[in-house]
């Protein structure tokens, strides 16, 4: 979804620069992890055990790597970059690296005010995107942080209000809330905002918990055909490609076989400035040092920014986009 800050006049401009990209064998997507301190407790998370004297080693700007890169697409992520104060420094430095890119920021929603919204976005941020998995206190529980989702559901508005224009939840698809995606899809009608999809993973500390259990996996097929359903009747609200959507059973079933291009269409780089293929993989080197990744044969994960980095680049695709 692009934020009235882009016209149609951007779309072959945004296009062109996804080819000469690709071409040249250059990440579209850079995310900079400034920080992996995080505040909140997910038990399928360990970001909330970085101790605070990491908070020296992270980088004062990342300028210099967007500008290397000069990548079509920029995430903001963590941890939860929100307890960056210099956040907005950050985001304006690296918008100003970048000439053509859109930056999109993700966060657990706890810190996001109207205020420190409206800092970001005037520093550059084109669409915020905020973790919910729940639409009440059972998304306290799972992030460990009392009353986070009556906080968001009370925040949006006020963003929106306050002209910020691109905002959506991000939910991560697990056996709990199942019987809930299509709540939260309604509930983001409903705000005027919308909603992107991710797989659960149990790669970040080895809790297998939240995977759809094998007798629920009917319900997976159910939910994405919902899904399917409610994109086609509602366009602009689900901002995940239908190929993305499709393969969710695949994933949950053991099924996907394809190698990962995790590392040649995305990236990640840590708060010290190294460069990670995959959110969950080790560092490699200093991002001045990068050479290009090479595929893997890995199917341990299908979070959204591998499997939508994969999605073929289709009419749907564009309008999913633009939208």
């Amino acid at each position: 979804m692009l934020s009235s800050r882009f016209s149609p006049y951007h779309v072959p401009l945004f296009a062109a620069k996804y080819a000469w990209l690709h071409l040249r064998r250059k990440p579209l997507l850079v995310h900079f992890e400034v920080t992996m301190r995080c505040n909140a407790r997910c038990d399928f998370c360990d970001y909330w055990k970085t101790p605070a004297s990491e908070k020296a080693s992270e980088l004062k700007s990342f300028a210099d790597a967007a500008r290397f890169f000069d990548p079509l697409m920029v995430c903001f992520t963590g941890g939860e970059p929100l307890l960056r104060r210099d956040l907005e420094d950050l985001v304006a430095a690296v918008s100003g690296a970048v000439r053509l890119k859109y930056i999109t920021l993700i966060t657990h929603g706890a810190m996001l005010t109207a205020e420190r919204a409206r800092s970001l976005w005037e520093a550059g941020i084109n669409q915020f995107s905020i973790s919910l998995d729940f639409l009440d206190e059972r998304h306290d529980r799972a992030r460990g942080i009392p009353g986070l989702a009556a906080r968001i559901l009370d925040a949006v508005p006020r963003l929106r209000d306050d002209g910020i224009d691109n905002v959506r939840f991000n939910t991560v698809i697990k056996d709990e809330n199942l019987e809930h995606v299509m709540d939260i899809v309604r509930a983001a009608h409903g705000l005027g905002i919308g909603v992107g999809f991710s797989t659960y993973t149990d790669m970040k500390n080895g809790n297998p918990t939240h995977f759809p259990r094998p007798d629920r996996l009917a319900l997976v097929d159910s939910v994405v055909t919902a899904l399917l359903a409610f994109k086609r009747k509602h366009r602009g609200v689900i901002t995940s490609s239908d190929w993305y959507l499709r393969q969710i059973p695949r994933y949950f079933r053991g099924e996907l076989r394809d190698p990962c291009a995790s590392g040649l269409r995305t990236i990640h780089i840590d708060p010290r400035g190294f460069v990670r293929r995959c959110p969950d993989f080790p560092p490699d080197v200093h991002w001045s040092e990068f050479r290009p990744y090479s595929k893997i044969d890995c199917n341990a994960c299908f979070y959204a920014c591998r499997g939508e980095a994969q999605a073929p680049l289709t009419l749907s695709r564009v309008r999913d986009v633009v939208a």
